[in-house]
């Protein structure tokens, strides 16, 4: 072997704290990246390849009705390459020995043979029987919420009249791997189901026998999908039509690409973080080993081993600690992607199979990225090295120049004793790396705030959106838009204390070239049950005449200002035309809406006291009498409980923030002990010949701890504050990274998450300088003082 790789492998030994600090900080980061890049990798694949075998649709509208005929029309666009039309119904299903409302949606199967899009992937029992009048197959995640296995039966309300239903299968389609009911934020599958049915017995049932109010298609290759949507548009306007969308627009699809650009956020902003901090402590372990052996580097040189020699020597160094930390960081972060991976399988994302797998590309991107984090780190230190020359390096270094601290200058020093002084004068002797030293410690507690963040976010997000703007029991939709008489209704109903009424139309709204599909809400004007809140959270009241727009909407999307004119392009009815002024600005988390008063909505569309549903009040204890009278009427499509939707919202992302905060504890954990362990034996190599000339001099065990370990206790207890602000920091740059369509992350502290973040620093340091009194045990005064270690 030859003398470098022998010098390689005793400096390893030798630093071995300092290497097992950094590989752990390194460890962290990769952990961080294979995690996040493996999971993706597995989901886009798995998302494709089942897009593939069972034929997703490109494009799908939704229509009032359509004679058949009309079909072939569509089928002889420019562009279409396979179109199929359904039935599709809204329901109310019953469950035995389930009393709370289920709203659930049902779609028609071809009488014979198998669609020949969106097909349905069966996980138990068999498809639907030709022509039969009352087989259904249920969706994966109803069955399993309900215990439902084919043999079983269920009641549907469908166009007012109940159909008692016999499940023969079990099953999941590309177009509701992600379910959701309309309407609603989040999935609640004991609430919501779909169901697939033969099409002459479900157009029997909605009043559809020769036609359809459902279409989707396949594109032919190299069709515009634009021009395909607007001829679609063109056609089906007559019909009803509420406007063509593509793939990317559809729901399941959409909410599993911001899921996707959310994991692949995640492999970058926190590996980046983690990295540089490594870097940063490689940089430190570097030079001061450079440092350490100036004499040794010189007589290397004076033998004759090259710069380039010298320096690959250093970087191989660097390398083996990087392998080390890749190795480690990859088996890590392989097990937490399974983890994760079983937590979307399980909780969101119905895929059939989601098979896991660690492509070697990942691990070949954490290696690279972490070798260039890692020796772009200790560049400089390795290039003085190399250009150390040989009678430099063997001559002493100079002594360290000791001035009166700020503290002397001021007179203050009769405070203090002589202990104290030293440590002080030894920080502002060297303030850079006393300054770099506070933000590797600061680092780890910005972190550790970061890990904690997410549960203090997602708790507020409820608080805003379910007890202060949705402040209703219950969400009631009717099947069409009716008379607001039903609100009085509604109100005679025993139970119910207060109710008002809302009018939901979907449009697309137009400024500029920026267009956004949505649906404006008309609410009452300073409601008690569903309120519009400004930008620091209070209730105001719905101007006359103009829209109010959420935050993200406004700013993000349409990039619009208030006083500016909108346009809306009704999705129903006449599909009118209509340009309001933007006149406020709402604050909102969960989705995005634009909303105006209900009777401003009702003049604009010209349709009179017209409600699409109400938000009821409930008396405590009445809700279960409430909800079977609303069973009694055929008009109500669906209701929602605030009480449900909130059980559904943590049971959604409950097992996301348990398992991010778990992972982001333990590399949080990791990289703070990391870095403060390392910042204290680099001191203890630093001050090894004064601390025992100290102790031979006559100072105690205790009283060299205390100069060194006071030194890192006042750089920890300086980390804190710093601390503070880089967790915000990295909590800002996690709250822009995370916006998106469907929900935005508050930038909500509370003093929980930066106590969190004070603790880390605290006991890393407490355990740090547990290891270092042990090795101050075990000092030998004479082999230190003849040597520089």
């Amino acid at each position: 072997m030859k003398a470098l790789n022998l010098k390689l492998l005793r400096d390893l030994w030798h630093l071995r704290g300092q290497v097992l600090a950094i590989v752990a900080v390194i460890m962290g980061g990769v952990a961080t990246l294979v995690m996040s890049l493996s999971t993706y990798d597995s989901l886009v694949e798995t998302r494709e390849r089942f897009y593939a075998e069972y034929r997703f649709a490109e494009v799908f509208a939704y229509l009032e009705r359509a004679p058949e005929p009309v079909a072939e029309r569509l089928r002889a666009i420019p562009g279409v390459e396979r179109l199929e039309t359904r039935v599709v119904a809204g329901a109310r299903l019953e469950v035995a020995g389930f009393d709370d409302p289920i709203t659930g949606r049902i779609l028609s199967l071809p009488d014979v043979g198998e669609a020949g899009l969106n097909r349905l992937h069966m996980k138990r029992g068999r498809r639907v029987a030709p022509y039969s009048s009352d087989e259904v197959v249920l969706s994966d995640t109803f069955a399993e919420a309900h215990g439902l296995s084919p043999g079983d039966r269920v009641a549907a309300i469908i166009n007012g009249k109940r159909r008692s239903l016999q499940v023969v299968g079990v099953a999941v389609s590309p177009e509701y791997i992600y379910q959701i009911a309309p309407g609603a934020m989040f999935p609640d599958f004991k609430r919501y189901g779909v169901l697939w049915m033969g099409r002459t017995a479900l157009a029997a049932a909605h009043d559809m026998d020769g036609a359809f109010n459902n279409l989707s298609l396949s594109l032919a290759r190299g069709a515009r999908e634009q021009a395909v949507i607007d001829r679609l548009d063109q056609q089906l306007a007559r019909y009803g039509g509420t406007g063509a969308y593509g793939r990317a627009d559809q729901f399941s699809n959409r909410f599993l690409s911001e899921e996707l650009k959310q994991l692949q956020t995640t492999a970058t902003i926190f590996p980046a973080i983690f990295l540089g901090v490594a870097a940063f402590m490689l940089n430190v372990v570097i030079s001061r080993l450079i440092a350490l052996q100036r004499e040794q580097v010189a007589i290397l040189k004076a033998f004759g081993y090259s710069h380039l020699a010298i320096a690959w020597h250093f970087v191989k160094l660097v390398l083996v600690v990087v392998v080390l930390g890749v190795a480690a960081g990859s088996a890590l972060g392989a097990w937490f992607g399974q983890g994760l991976a079983g937590v979307y399988q399980e909780t969101t994302f119905r895929f059939p199979y989601l098979h896991y797998r660690l492509e070697p590309p990942v691990v070949l991107i954490a290696l690279g990225v972490s070798a260039l984090a890692a020796v772009s780190g200790s560049l400089v230190s390795v290039a003085r090295a190399a250009r150390l020359a040989p009678a430099t390096g063997m001559q002493a270094e100079m002594p360290a120049v000791y001035r009166a601290t700020l503290l002397e200058r001021l007179g203050l020093q009769r405070w203090f004793g002589a202990p104290t002084r030293m440590i002080l004068r030894h920080i502002e002797r060297r303030p850079l790396k006393s300054l770099l030293t506070v933000f590797g410690i600061a680092c780890a507690g910005g972190l550790m705030m970061v890990g904690n963040y997410q549960k203090d976010a997602i708790d507020f997000m409820v608080d805003v959106q379910f007890r202060q703007a949705a402040r209703e029991d219950l969400a009631v939709t009717f099947i069409d838009p009716t008379s607001g008489r039903a609100l009085h209704e509604l109100r005679a109903l025993p139970g119910v204390e207060y109710v008002e009424g809302f009018r939901d139309v979907p449009v697309v709204l137009r400024h500029r070239n920026y267009e956004y599909r949505a649906s404006v809400y008309g609410i009452e004007p300073a409601g008690r049950l569903h309120r519009s809140l400004d930008r620091s959270l209070v209730p105001v009241r719905v101007p006359p005449e103009g829209v109010v727009l959420t935050d993200h909407l406004a700013s993000n999307i349409l990039h619009i200002q208030p006083g500016e004119l909108l346009t809306l392009e009704v999705l129903e009815g006449r599909r009118q035309v209509l340009q309001v002024p933007v006149l406020g600005i709402t604050r909102q988390f969960l989705g995005v809406s634009a909303y105006m008063q209900r009777e401003a909505l009702n003049r604009l569309l010209h349709e009179g006291n017209v409600v699409s549903g109400a938000y009821l009040a409930i008396e405590p204890g009445r809700e279960a009498a409430v909800h079977v009278a609303l069973h009694e009427r055929p008009r109500v499509l669906s209701m929602v409980a605030n009480v449900s939707a909130i059980q559904s919202f943590y049971a959604t992302i409950g097992e996301f923030v348990l398992f991010y905060n778990l992972v982001a504890t333990l590399l949080a954990g990791s990289i703070g002990f990391g870095v403060v362990y390392n910042s204290a034996r680099i001191a203890l190599s630093e001050r090894g010949r004064e601390l025992a000339s100290l102790r031979v001099l006559g100072f105690t065990r205790g009283e060299i701890a205390y100069i060194l370990l006071g030194e890192l206790a006042l750089l920890a207890l300086a980390a804190i504050p710093v601390g503070m602000l880089v967790g915000i920091g990295l909590i800002g740059i996690l709250v822009q990274a995370f916006e998106n369509d469907l929900y935005r992350l508050p930038l909500i502290l509370t003093s929980a998450n930066y106590a969190l973040g004070a603790t880390l620093i605290v006991a890393s340091t407490l355990i740090s300088a547990l290891f270092i009194w042990r090795r101050l045990g075990r000092l030998d005064l004479v082999a230190v003082l003849k040597t520089r270690e």
